[in-house]
């Protein structure tokens, strides 16, 4: 489990396909929540800007190739699986992190709407796991549905996989600070659902 969480590791072992795996699991399964998902893109990016002959070099093709065909693949799946068990798993008592995540994603879909809520909750660590059989739970078309998850995730998977790499290019050892780079990430995505959280407290 331990290998999960560190990107690094991760990436020396799996390689393309961990980014592949990691990502399917978190925006598909339901368990996949802890799972390093920004980390893991940004980690990939920076170590495929490494000299090729290094042996932390991962090829810059094959990590967008993973980290698209995970987003993507991953989202329908959840999408079906809301569609097909419904609010019985997504609600079930005993699962208070999951709980808290679903009502962060019903305040994403009521701010924003469906198309710009699907794609903002790519973003969002927890959310961007559960948007997905929410949507389908909520009975959302699954034409748009797959078309906005597609542009949310084209644009997150590959959008972090490329940032890594051009910050690695620009700033040698750069994947030290790696963790405070994610935090300052996961902090501006989140400002727009904590501001819309709070509104609605006030509003009730």
């Amino acid at each position: 489990m331990s290998g999960l969480l560190d990107p690094e590791a991760l990436l020396a072992s799996a390689g393309a396909f961990g980014v592949f795996a990691v990502l399917f699991a978190e925006t598909g399964l339901l368990v996949g929540f802890f799972l390093p998902g920004d980390s893991l893109l940004l980690t990939a990016g920076l170590l495929a800007a490494t000299p090729a002959g290094s042996g932390a070099h991962l090829p810059l093709g094959a990590v967008l190739a993973g980290a698209a065909a995970g987003a993507l693949l991953g989202a329908q799946t959840g999408y079906l699986i809301g569609r097909r068990a419904g609010p019985a798993l997504l609600e079930r008592p005993g699962h208070p992190r999951r709980s808290a995540g679903v009502q962060r994603a019903r305040a994403v879909l009521q701010r924003y709407g469906y198309r710009r809520a699907v794609v903002l909750a790519r973003f969002v660590p927890v959310v961007r796991t559960l948007m997905n059989p929410l949507a389908g739970t909520l009975g959302m078309p699954v034409a748009a549905f797959t078309v906005w998850q597609v542009v949310g995730g084209l644009v997150w998977s590959t959008g972090l996989v490329l940032l890594g790499h051009l910050l690695g290019s620009r700033v040698p050892g750069l994947e030290g600070y790696l963790l405070p780079l994610v935090g300052v990430f996961v902090l501006i995505t989140l400002v727009p659902v904590l501001v819309q959280v709070l509104r609605s407290s006030r509003h009730r």
